[in-house]
């Protein structure tokens, strides 16, 4: 590999010198992680020594490029090294003295963040892993989509010579089964050596370990479309087993093997490539927890302050950058970048959870660019499965349960897999009755109950639905949602923001957006101060605003914005006949949601009257009959406002003169 020292020092050294170097720099890197080992009161447990390649290489590099070139070799001699460096830490440390004692179980494990290891050639994607990378110390990332049960299997025994009376160690072949294949003659060497091929196995020698098998899924997201995921078997042995479950997005280092089945006569083997894991890490909590450089922040700040006068029209500019390639509409664009931003989950005193995350359903008619927002708030989610309805079963949405070796297991579906993360469902009417109930579970309770094949457990699907679906032939605005779409009261509750897009015929819009489409530079947009600022806004700064503001604000409502939330929810209950689909306690928590969500927007931590009145005029615009605001029109046709801030003073006024003429 290239950058890389020839290791021809480490080369020359035999096992029993190898030993001693990696000993050496255990324990002048890692005493503190030994001595936390040695205090350990367990002994028979198995302890995980977690070592950063790219500290070996700077301490060792001829020992680490051995390492990455022979990891099979090497990797045995490096736990018994960390056995050797206990018992010197031992020794030489009077503190430990009296309860702590060497264990037996420790097990090295190389951590290649960081280092030269993660390039293209060592890390490819799963679909590119050819017989060049088989014997290297491999890496490679993915979506675990198959968890298997922890096994007990065997690691070795223990035989002796009847002729010579000698003692050997035999290992199983774990590429083959497991088999056991004894030597054809005695290994004793030396005086002793002799020609016997008769053994005796040595009762209690057997050492077993723990052991798992899943399989990860190369993410769709890095593919290019055409490309079929391509999924490898992964061997977790002793402390990597259970650390992982389905839906969890891993880099796991290890080394590529072949598996084969034993020798059949006529029969061809196949070899099935297999990676034997050394190192496992969940990065889940890294996608979630997005890095954003101080400097972006104060880019954020500044943004702020500078419209500090002006707040909406700063949130506008935030807005624009939203699929820019579609025009106008503004309230389907608020409704994505509340969506995806979400309010804050809340724990009651009971221990129930009320969901967070929020859903957006898009109604509407052909041509009216619901796709088009679906696939931008994909990009814009760092963990998002798209799918259709037409493709999808109950099944496929949820999880499988597939027979693997005699053995059932369950096999995770697209809302499992973006668990934590989007998942996107086009043409939501064409899904069939029983598999849209599927999801009624795993939009509210963000739990997915299985029962399958003898396997009863739940699974976690903390994910924001983004359906999009349209009409059931033309809409009829008289008539209540369900029955214009087809869909049950009690799914359409679960969602947020249902928002009706009709492609109705006028003139003046027509003119507008043809000449928008038509003209090579968007003149109809916005002016050219608030053009410039919204370039800034691109698909990635937009990504980390969203990922900064839901990790760094958690708003609380204030007394004011609960008495709007309440009083609005009251007056729709009284006037709940046309929409009682909607208007249920489910309500109330969107409210609140979006109210949370469009703080966290604005840059603040408390949910201020401004908030409470936006998520008032986000419902109001899902609803088939608004209760306060008349003047909202058809969502497709909603545009920027020149002043933002002037407009919102109007429905502000009138929304609080209703709702205290309601009291």
């Amino acid at each position: 590999m290239k950058g890389f020292p020839v290791a021809s020092e480490a080369h020359r050294q035999s096992p029993a010198e190898l030993v001693q170097s990696f000993a050496r720099f255990l324990i002048r890197c890692h005493s503190k992680d030994l001595r936390s080992i040695l205090l350990s009161q367990d002994p028979i447990l198995h302890y995980p020594l977690v070592v950063d390649f790219s500290e070996l290489l700077e301490a060792d590099p001829p020992l680490a490029q051995l390492l990455f070139s022979h990891p099979a070799s090497l990797l045995p001699l490096f736990d018994q090294a960390a056995r050797l460096s206990q018992g010197v830490v031992l020794d030489g440390s009077k503190e430990l003295a009296g309860g702590a004692f060497p264990k037996d179980f420790v097990h090295v494990r190389i951590n290649v963040g960081g280092s030269p290891l993660e390039c293209p050639e060592t890390s490819p994607r799963i679909g590119r892993l050819r017989v060049k990378h088989r014997g290297i110390l491999l890496t490679v990332k993915g979506t675990v989509i198959r968890s298997g049960a922890v096994k007990m299997i065997e690691g070795e025994r223990e035989y002796m010579c009847r002729r010579c009376k000698h003692r050997f160690k035999v290992q199983p072949e774990l590429e083959s089964g497991n088999v056991i294949r004894l030597p054809t003659s005695c290994p004793s060497k030396g005086a002793k050596s002799c020609d016997g091929a008769n053994f005796q196995f040595v009762e209690n020698s057997i050492v077993c370990h723990d052991y798992q098998e899943i399989k990860i899924q190369e993410s769709a997201q890095v593919m290019g479309v055409g490309s079929i995921p391509r999924s490898i078997p992964i061997i977790l042995m002793d402390d990597l087993v259970d650390t992982v479950k389905a839906g969890d997005d891993v880099i796991t280092t290890g080394v590529l093997s072949a598996k084969w089945s034993s020798d059949l006569k006529d029969v061809r083997c196949d070899l099935d490539p297999i990676l034997l894991a050394n190192h496992v890490r969940r990065t889940n909590e890294l996608k979630s927890d997005m890095d954003t450089p101080d400097d972006m922040v104060k880019k954020f700040e500044q943004f702020w302050s500078d419209f500090s006068d002006k707040p909406l029209k700063g949130r506008n500019i935030i807005l624009q950058g939203i699929c820019p390639q579609v025009f106008g509409l503004f309230t389907v664009k608020l409704a994505v970048m509340l969506t995806l931003v979400g309010g804050v989950q809340h724990v009651e005193a009971s221990g129930t959870k009320v969901r967070g995350e929020s859903h957006l359903l898009l109604v509407g008619d052909p041509g009216t660019g619901k796709s088009q927002f679906l696939k931008f708030a994909a990009k814009l989610s760092n963990r998002s499965v798209i799918t259709t309805g037409l493709g999808s079963t109950s099944a496929g949405l949820t999880v499988t349960a597939v027979k693997d070796g005699g053995e059932w297991m369950l096999e995770a579906g697209a809302l499992v897999l973006a668990d934590g993360g989007l998942c996107c469902i086009d043409e939501f009417d064409s899904m069939r009755e029983h598999d849209r109930a599927t999801i009624h579970e795993a939009m509210e309770q963000q739990t997915i109950s299985i029962a399958k094949a003898g396997l009863v457990t739940t699974l976690s699907t903390r994910t924001i639905v983004f359906g999009a679906t349209n009409p059931k032939g033309q809409y009829d605005p008289s008539q209540p949602l369900s029955v214009n779409t087809t869909l049950s009261g009690p799914l359409l509750s679960r969602f947020d923001i249902v928002l009706v897009l009709l492609d109705t015929r006028n003139p003046e819009w027509d003119s507008v957006v043809s000449s928008h489409i038509l003209s090579e530079k968007e003149e109809q947009g916005c002016g050219k101060d608030e053009e410039d600022l919204g370039n800034v806004w691109s698909l990635s700064m937009l990504r980390r605003y969203i990922h900064y503001v839901k990790g760094r604000f958690k708003p609380v409502l204030t007394e004011e914005s609960e008495r709007i939330i309440s009083n609005y929810y009251q007056l729709q209950r009284r006037s709940a006949v046309h929409n009682a689909a909607r208007t249920t306690v489910r309500m109330l928590e969107s409210l609140i949601r979006l109210a949370q969500a469009h703080a966290r927007v604005m840059f603040r931590n408390e949910v201020t009257r401004l908030d409470a009145i936006t998520a008032i005029l986000c419902i109001e615009s899902s609803m088939t009959i608004s209760a306060i605001v008349d003047n909202l029109g058809n969502a497709l046709h909603s545009n920027f406002a020149p002043n933002p801030d002037e407009e919102y003073s109007k429905q502000e006024a009138l929304i609080l003169e209703k709702l205290r003429a309601v009291r």
